[in-house]
């Protein structure tokens, strides 16, 4: 059952690559993007890691993977692509960013 957090086939395509490959002994029981799915859901609605729904992989699973990937620098690097995806889909630049930081902070512009 897909969430809204769930991963498009477009963003799935975008982060395989930047997954740690390892040498498996055997067939994994879950996938990667059913982890990764699992570990969005839990940064979208905050809840327990144990509170994880039973469609997605146990949470001892996915915490697990999000602790190595995340002192990895994984999930970091993951973030930035997804971001840079949503600000071209919106057409942002990271001058609009500054921008947008400047006029949220309250700072004025001078004029000369």
């Amino acid at each position: 059952m897909p969430y809204s957090s769930s991963l498009t086939d477009k963003e799935w395509e975008l982060i395989k690559p930047l997954l740690p490959q390892k040498k498996q002994t055997r067939p994994p029981r879950w996938s990667k993007r059913q982890i990764l799915d699992g570990i969005f859901y839990q940064l979208k609605n905050g809840c327990n890691w144990c509170d994880l729904p039973k469609e997605l992989p146990p949470y001892s699973t996915v915490f697990w993977h999000y602790k190595q990937w995340r002192s990895d620098g994984v999930i970091d690097r993951i973030l930035a692509i997804l971001h840079r995806q949503v600000r071209a889909k919106v057409k942002k630049t990271e001058m609009d960013a500054s921008a947008d930081h400047r006029f949220a902070s309250g700072q004025k512009h001078l004029q000369c």
